[in-house]
């Protein structure tokens, strides 16, 4: 109990970002780029050196719209197509539109992509329809790169503070946030004129295969934390019943990387060694194909690469092995998988919100604004589908770019200090108690319900039983939980978001009463797609204490997409004729 030091500080800025991952690091440098008077904060739980999704480097980038290969209006109807026809095309088309900038900036800082003979950047094709993706011969040196800028711009970096609630004004206009310092449990105000959400997935909310709760797909350092403020804030978040669900290496926390393998001839494959979906990008109607083909007799399924040349076998695996999860070819090595001998087993990865892969976010405008003035978010956490790592970059320079003018022409908001005390004593709690559940225990029981009953292929009546058994979680998170350190203070305030997210993830799959976007919406009691009543997005947030969803009509195409297209992806399934 030493390490807990009873402090509380308060400091004031232009601009606070929170996250630093990857649009974190962007927003704050555009930010201050935009105006260098500017004061403008950014506050990391871990260290901005090494934290967030791309903390050991990235293979590529997933979705570069580069002349030559594509147009803004291409990638934003490949979008489109992808996610269901359930899009705001705005902010997709103004991502397309500026990510190619961006892609040039990333390389002026040292971060370099394959280029062909001729010198132009050499794109891959994965996607169903469109080419997007970049390699990156050296991506471990991404996170390195953009700290360097950061350091530049004399940024004021936060290192190690855990943001816990965002502070509104009276009128409702964002206020600021609250911290706890994760070494010391010290507690920090930071007042803001406006305020950038880059927080990422909820990474740790279904519980994987192995039981281990840090051996997620996405970052398990991602727990949900910028999904849960926002919504306590008033915020608006947009199709949560769209959960990420991917493939992944079986026993592994990590993609079996078909994106960067199909390039050089690798493809998912069943037991006989056959390819039954035409497409390996990721998409729910992927995954409806994937499941379905794990579950027959055709299963287990593969990552195919053993009809390769050995040369081409090495060079995957000095992108796999180098970048993101270096510890892959320990895996196979352990396990005695040669690339060039035997297909990868693969799996299903456990449920979480991401619209990084998929389309659940907090629900943001082509500026990146949420629906509480002042606040904005970007990257893995904002609701612009299918956003990746370039999109985190992209959208959040937009978010900075457009709260350092919003910054620019406000006052600093006043906030409830009450708000704070009640605050202190809800993060507190935990440490008040003698004796009780440790964090690890808790989160473990939340994140086996949320598999339970949560997982896709939902059925009514078992999600409406986890939502009692999530309650009694609760009653737990709030009478029982113990910390005895200050680490252990954080894991149990990641238990508290996570739950969060698990509440909101069973109110809203509940709400959408029909089946869409293949396995991540498969509702078993509403088989069929009911585009009468349901083409639309669903907005859950918080209404006098109590969770509320919502219609909310699509804003009309900017790319038409005809019928016929729109489907396009439901024939993925390569046909008994092939």
């Amino acid at each position: 109990m030493d390490d807990f030091i009873d402090g509380l500080s308060e400091v004031a800025c232009d601009v606070l970002v929170i996250g630093g991952g990857t649009a974190g690091p962007m927003a704050a440098l555009k930010a201050k780029q935009k105006n260098p008077a500017l004061n403008v904060v950014l506050l990391e739980k871990a260290n901005v050196k090494r934290s967030g999704a791309i903390s050991m480097g990235m293979d590529g980038l997933n979705n570069a719209v580069v002349p030559g290969y594509a147009t803004p209006e291409q990638y934003t109807k490949e979008i489109t197509i992808a996610n269901d026809g359930i899009v705001d095309q705005a902010p997709v088309f103004n991502y397309a539109s500026r990510c190619y900038d961006i892609i040039q900036e990333l390389d002026r800082f040292g971060i370099r992509f394959q280029r062909n003979a001729n010198g132009d950047y050499d794109l891959k094709k994965v996607h169903h329809l469109g080419t997007y993706v970049l390699p990156m011969p050296n991506g471990e040196t991404v996170k390195k790169a953009l700290y360097r800028q950061l350091k530049r711009e004399r940024i004021l970096i936060s290192n190690r503070f855990m943001a816990t609630r965002l502070l509104t004004a009276k009128d409702g206009r964002i206020a600021g946030a609250v911290a706890v310092n994760t070494r010391t449990a010290e507690f920090l105000v930071l007042r803001a004129k406006a305020v950038i959400l880059c927080m990422g997935a909820a990474g740790r909310l279904g519980l994987p295969h192995s039981g281990y709760l840090f051996g997620t797909y996405e970052n398990p350092t991602n727990s949900g934390d910028g999904y849960a403020m926002a919504y306590h804030a008033g915020a608006a978040l947009a199709n949560l019943e769209c959960y990420q669900i991917n493939p992944l290496i079986k026993d592994y926390n990590g993609p079996a990387c078909a994106y960067v393998a199909g390039p050089f001839g690798a493809y998912t494959a069943n037991n006989e060694g056959k390819r039954f979906i035409e497409s390996d990008y990721w998409s729910g109607q992927m995954m409806q194909e994937f499941y379905n083909e794990l579950q027959s007799g055709k299963g287990p399924v593969f990552l195919k690469l053993n009809h390769l040349h050995p040369d081409t076998v090495g060079e995957i695996e000095d992108i796999l092995h180098r970048v993101e999860r270096p510890s892959r070819g320990r895996f196979h090595a352990a396990r005695g998988t040669d690339y060039r001998d035997k297909m990868i087993e693969m799996h299903i990865s456990e449920i979480g919100f991401c619209s990084g892969h998929s389309a659940s976010g907090v629900f943001v405008d082509e500026y990146a604004r949420t629906t509480v003035p002042g606040l904005y978010a970007a990257g893995d956490m904002a609701s612009v589908p299918h956003n990746y790592m370039l999109g985190a970059f992209t959208n959040g320079a937009v978010a900075g770019e457009h709260a350092a003018e919003v910054a620019l022409e406000t006052d600093l908001p006043d906030y409830d200090p009450d708000f704070v005390r009640l605050e202190r004593e809800r993060v507190l709690a935990p440490t008040r108690r003698d004796d009780g559940i440790p964090p690890n225990q808790l989160e473990y029981k939340v994140r086996r319900l949320v598999n339970d009953y949560l997982q896709p292929p939902k059925v009514t009546v078992r999600m409406q039983i986890g939502q009692q058994r999530l309650a009694e979680a609760r009653d737990d998170l709030e009478t029982a939980l113990v910390a005895r350190n200050a680490h252990e203070l954080m894991r149990s305030l990641e238990v508290s978001s996570i739950l969060d997210c698990a509440d909101m993830a069973a109110h809203a799959s509940l709400y959408r009463t029909e089946s869409r976007w293949g396995l991540y919406h498969n509702r078993i009691d509403y088989p069929e797609k009911d585009d009468e009543n349901w083409f639309c997005h669903t907005l859950l947030r918080k209404v006098n204490g109590r969770m509320s969803s919502e219609k909310r009509a699509i804003e009309p195409y900017i790319v038409p997409i005809e019928t016929e297209e729109r489907t396009a992806y439901e024939r993925l399934r390569v046909s008994n004729q092939a």
